[in-house]
């Protein structure tokens, strides 16, 4: 451990983990942000023979630590879309060959049928899960490719599994261990208390916001803060305004240019600036040690986001701030955004029927179906996800409809190094692909109708002359392959109805999920036990360091709200004169409530309608006011 990682002795809860691994147990490690959770697994994947296979969904987090690893001479490599198709090859070669000890991957690698293939040859001392509460359904953060990890350890004999995260309730814990046969006695729970961070709630209007938040960051000590916002062009007015004022402030979202992003990331940990104004797109699995601050501009979704986000303060261990500035205005925007990500009952029948009445074998476009369905590709993923582990739907993997490439040597040199059968093939594929100035378009199935080649063959042929260097090659139109289950059943209606129950169940845990942060707001309680318990633990007496131990409030909070809730007679003309227009992507009471709400959606943004002058005419009306509205106008 000191010669590799440089680390004398244990933090709290690693031993325990990694003592049950080595013992041949799963276990769930459920650690503070910034509490050892990766040591847990490292430390073992070296200590076993194997590979040990680490599934994270944070890139940024998977090429720190992979980089970190590398350098300390150990054989790690990481898998995820950033990679070509030469790279990608490589690294399965030296998974043949035994050669890597921590393979990171991203949890929807495992629907590639070859990766599994690859999975089923090698020996795999045991597999991390992070973020392993993504599985839950009860979970902040829910991820539809999570729900097959259990599944995937089953099918590949592996006992050895290690659950981490760091923001799991009783509940999300419960159905971890559920999943991965976990024991209660191989559960390690740290603590979510942290001594060093003292957090404050400040109940404001949204116009005193911006003031209220400059205000704070003068009056206190300087040094790094990260603001944390909902909107992508709220963090760009909040950044604009703070420098306007005098402090190094940048915007940070994944609206901006990826090199863009990468600057401001890089600046922020090297100090030539404080203060990152951000989405929730950063911070997941950045490490700097010395951020003095974190605030809250507008509510989080969640307890466990507030934690999670709080907890990148203070990491070397000295005081730091955690403030949320709280104004009820926010909780109907989180709220409508949580309303527009559930599918209307047509949406989700209309899908359900796409899939049942299919062929036996059959592939889908998510960005495709997505459109056609009005329902977020996130969404389609989840259905998708639970057809298949209802045993609707069988995966056979996902694949490339089309492929560009451009030949980095002359044809004829490239056809040359070849048997004369294999050339005529290979020049059957040039010959019925298009061409163009720069790039040479291949449509799979449209050459392999042509030529009389299998599909799959054509792709090999094309990765094949990628990884040897003669062409340069770009992927287009990612699809997914699926088989219908013989024993599926034919009726649609019943089957839409599960999905619809799911959905609705999950809006009302994301709504519940509000409420809780509403709770915290409007406490006079301790705020660090509030936390505690919402996680499961115990406080017998005020941290005596929070904002209400520290000043507490005499009466009850309630948050200020400065928006209206009625819908004025104008606005009803105006829902008139929209569903005149007879938008095909506004049929839907839902549809139209999301355009009036200002939330986007596939059939509407294809349609441009954001552009329209009533696009957010309500948006600071609560959803499920303008649903009963728009109902009542016979839609």
């Amino acid at each position: 451990m000191a010669s590799v990682f440089g680390h004398f002795e244990f933090r709290p809860g690693q031993l325990q983990v990694i003592e049950t691994l080595i013992a041949g147990r799963p276990s769930l490690a459920i650690f503070p942000t910034g509490g050892g959770k990766s040591l847990c697994y490292q430390l073992p994947a070296l200590m076993l023979d194997g590979l040990t296979l680490v599934i994270s969904p944070l890139i940024a987090l998977m090429k720190d630590q992979v980089e970190a690893l590398l350098a300390r001479g150990v054989a790690a490599a990481r898998l995820d879309s950033s990679l070509d198709a030469s790279e990608v090859r490589s690294i399965y070669d030296r998974m043949d060959s035994g050669d890597l000890k921590l393979l990171y991957v991203a949890p929807e690698r495992i629907a590639n049928e070859g990766f599994l293939l690859k999975l089923r040859r090698t020996r795999i001392s045991f597999i991390a899960i992070d973020e392993a509460h993504c599985i839950s359904e009860w979970g902040h953060n829910f991820r539809p490719d999570y729900l097959k990890l259990a599944q995937l350890t089953r099918d590949l004999d592996v006992t050895r599994v290690l659950a981490l995260t760091a923001t799991a309730t009783p509940k999300v814990a419960a159905d971890i261990c559920r999943e991965f046969n976990i024991a209660e006695n191989d559960h390690v729970q740290t603590g979510f208390r942290r001594s060093n961070l003292s957090f404050h709630v400040t109940p404001c209007l949204a116009a005193d916001r911006k003031a209220l938040l400059l205000s704070r960051i003068r009056e206190r000590p300087p040094g790094p803060a990260v603001v944390y916002v909902t909107l992508q062009h709220t963090a760009e007015d909040v950044a604009g305004y703070l420098a306007r004022n005098g402090l190094a402030a940048k915007a940070y979202h994944a609206g901006l240019a990826d090199d863009w992003r990468a600057e401001v990331q890089d600046d922020f940990m090297a100090g030539r600036f404080d203060i990152v104004v951000a989405t929730i797109a950063f911070g997941m699995g950045i490490d700097k040690a010395d951020i003095r601050y974190v605030y809250h501009y507008n509510l989080p979704k969640s307890l466990e986001n507030f934690v999670q986000e709080s907890g990148r303060a203070g990491r070397d261990g000295a005081p730091a701030t955690c403030e949320m500035l709280a104004c009820a205005d926010d909780r109907v925007v989180l709220e409508n955004f949580v309303y527009g990500d559930t599918p209307s009952p047509q949406s989700l029948k209309s899908l359900v029927e796409h899939v049942l009445l299919q062929g036996e074998t059959f592939s889908i476009s998510r960005y495709d179906l997505s459109g056609t369905k009005d329902i977020r590709p996130l969404v389609v993923a989840t259905a998708m996800t639970y057809l298949e582990l209802s045993g609707l739907i069988i995966p056979t993997g996902p694949f490339y409809a089309g492929y560009q490439f451009q030949f980095l040597q002359p044809e004829d040199r490239v056809l040359a190094g070849h048997t004369p059968a294999r050339q005529a093939f290979l020049k059957s594929i040039f010959d019925h692909s298009k061409k163009a100035r720069s790039w040479i378009t291949v449509k799979v199935d449209e050459v392999a109708f042509k030529t009389g080649e299998p599909s799959d063959r054509i792709r090999k042929a094309l990765n094949h002359l990628a990884d040897m260097g003669d062409i340069r090659l770009r992927p287009s139109g990612l699809r997914h392959g699926y088989r219908l289950a013989p024993d599926r059943p034919r009726e649609v209606g019943p089957v839409a109805a599960i999905l619809q129950d799911l959905f609705a169940r999950r809006e009302l845990g994301e709504i519940d999920r509000l409420g809780m942060v509403i709770d915290l707001c409007e406490t006079r309680d301790c705020l660090t036990r509030h936390l505690l318990a919402h996680f499961g633990e115990g406080l017998e007496s005020g941290c005596g360091n929070c904002g209400n131990c520290l000043n507490p409030p005499t009466q009850d909070r309630v948050l200020p709200s400065s928006l209206e809730d009625d819908i004025t007679p104008e606005q009803v003309a105006a829902i008139h004169e929209i569903i005149s227009e007879k938008h095909a992507a506004l049929r839907q009471p839902r549809q139209l409530t999301r355009f009036l709400c200002g939330i986007s959606s596939p059939a509407a943004t294809r349609e441009r309608l954001s552009r329209h002058d009533a696009f957010g005419l309500l948006a600071e009306v609560p959803f499920q006011t303008v649903l009963t509205q728009v109902e009542s106008m016979g839609m």
